[in-house]
């Protein structure tokens, strides 16, 4: 009983701090892993708040998969597909210039470490964060064309840096060398059996959902679908990774098929809270490992620690740059030579960005906590300790330094992207409501006049919203004449919402019922404010 005691008590404390550095965050205007990771380490330093250790089985087997099911649903499969040679170039060839590197240079820069220390401590810190990426970049209003090779990157990287791990610890463990044969063999059935596999599973869960319509058992199963597909992939020896990346963009693609508008509403917001819970979760845990290392290298000075992780993440932030501006390159000319791609030349300011925003996360932590303790033939595995310190060190130095300084740089290039609606968006909107007005006009003459009153109220409705998309539209008296419409439809919904909560306080309606015309007030309420947007 005390154990679990103990355990409420952390859990509570960490949900509060998740809540309160969230609106830290939102207050300050910055991303919130920035703040969290802040937050954590502050909160390492009081004694006796929080004395969590991370076990890297919580981030592998119950954070990673939902968070990177939710990060490919959301991802746009046609960008995807679009970027796919760039982001490879990331996701693979970054990765293992990165672990080269790190293992040419590490002997040079730390005492006692040979090549193979080197290799493992590459791939451990190779793969860059998807939830940083995604949320820091998109929240500091990156070019679209940016944060989709980014995120790209973050979801495929996983896979590679983990394989590049796993060649790396059997070298220092067994000291036995993997053949090449053997190391693509390996990567060949990771990529196959993990895509195949996030497929048919995929292709499963489409054929259920098509079958049901009911908003707590589809959550269910959403949430069930990653845990199963990662599981069913590791239990094969494939990527598990890749198969809830697979998966996960597979369904986010025909998702718009399998649910209900209501359900997709409760899915969306569930999914949506619940990432932020996990995300907060893992970023405040990260930045309280910071004691709890510290102790571990009790006997190294303290300043020797922070100048080896300074010069080891400088380091990094190097062989990313590095790399990345012939790299970037190269993946232009293949994908403007071979598939013939329309691309314009990369901007050498736009390949710092990309190069820049390297920020390494959780999952990094969690390969270097995951190293075993000890070698083949007894003896503890070497510099273990400093191999989860540099790891720290890094994810610290790249989420909180180059987050920090992204907004800056960003603005110094002149590469902030506006937040409201792309092109893209104003064409898809307006050609929405032209077909609309042409469904409504061809109705109306079939109609034979009896609902002409309705029908020109609609239309006139549909054209006011297409008047204000269009830019060349010269009759603006429509345009206001529309605004005004949604002002007196906002102060109707409020004079509806007020009479139905004086209803319920005098007892005449209950609190379900409220509750009913509420969610159809709120969602009335926000369709008016998406149309604000247009």
């Amino acid at each position: 009983m005390p154990e679990i005691a103990t355990i409420e008590v952390v859990f509570l404390l960490l949900l509060f701090f998740i809540v309160v550095f969230g609106v830290l965050a939102q207050t300050l205007n910055t991303p919130y892993p920035i703040v969290m990771v802040i937050g954590g380490l502050l909160l390492g330093f009081v004694p006796g708040i929080l004395d969590v250790s991370l076990n890297p089985d919580l981030i592998f087997l119950v954070v990673l998969p939902p968070l990177l099911y939710a990060s490919a649903w959301t991802t746009s499969w046609r960008d995807f597909h679009h970027n796919l040679i760039s982001i490879c170039f990331l996701a693979f060839g970054l990765v293992g210039f990165t672990v080269v590197g790190v293992a040419f240079i590490a002997p040079h820069v730390f005492p006692d470490f040979d090549w193979r220390l080197g290799l493992v401590l590459g791939a451990v810190v190779a793969p860059t964060d998807a939830i940083a990426a995604s949320s820091i970049a998109r929240r500091l209003g990156l070019p679209a064309h940016i944060v989709d090779i980014l995120e790209g990157e973050s979801l495929i990287n996983d896979a590679t840096g983990l394989l590049a791990l796993q060649f790396a610890v059997a070298i220092v463990v067994s000291r036995q060398m993997p053949t090449l044969y053997t190391g693509l063999v390996t990567l060949g059935w990771l990529i196959v059996g993990g895509v195949g596999l996030g497929l048919l599973v995929g292709w499963i869960v489409d054929w259920v959902e098509r079958r049901i319509d009911d908003g707590p058992i589809e959550i269910t199963l959403s949430l069930l679908v990653p845990y199963a597909v990662y599981f069913a992939a590791d239990a094969v020896h494939a990527s598990g990774v890749l198969a809830v990346v697979t998966c996960g963009l597979f369904l986010g693609r025909r998702s718009s098929h399998l649910f209900s508008p209501t359900v997709r509403l409760h899915i969306s917001s569930f999914w949506q809270s619940f990432s932020f819970v996990l995300n907060g979760l893992v970023f405040v845990l990260l930045g309280l490992q910071l004691p709890a290392l510290r102790k571990a290298l009790s006997g190294v000075p303290l300043r020797t620690l922070i100048l080896e992780g300074a010069v080891f993440s400088l380091v990094l932030i190097l062989l990313r740059l590095v790399w990345i501006y012939p790299g970037t390159h190269f993946a232009w000319l293949l994908r403007t030579r071979v598939l013939h791609q329309t691309e314009p030349v990369p901007e050498a300011k736009q390949i710092f960005v990309v190069g820049w925003t390297g920020m390494r996360g959780v999952l990094s932590l969690a390969a270097a906590l995951a190293l075993p303790t000890v070698l083949a033939n007894g003896q503890l595995f070497p510099h273990r300790h400093l191999i989860v310190f540099l790891t720290f060190s890094v994810i610290v130095v790249t989420l909180v330094v180059q987050g920090l300084t992204l907004p800056a740089l960003i603005r110094l290039f002149g590469l902030a992207g506006g937040t409201g609606p792309t092109s893209e968006e104003q064409l898809a909107r307006r050609i929405v409501l032209k077909a609309a007005v042409t469904h409504l006009e061809a109705a109306q003459r079939h109609d034979h006049r009896k609902s002409a009153g309705l029908y020109k109220d609609l239309i006139l409705h549909y054209r006011q919203r297409l008047a204000g998309l269009d830019p060349n539209f010269s009759n603006r008296a429509e345009v206001a004449s529309h605004d005004r419409n949604i002002e007196i439809s906002r102060e109707t919904l409020i004079i509806e919402r007020d009479t139905a909560i004086r209803l319920r306080n005098e007892g005449t309606i209950n609190d379900e019922i409220l509750r009913r015309l509420e969610r159809e007030l709120d969602l009335s309420e926000t369709r008016f404010a998406m149309g604000d947007d247009q």
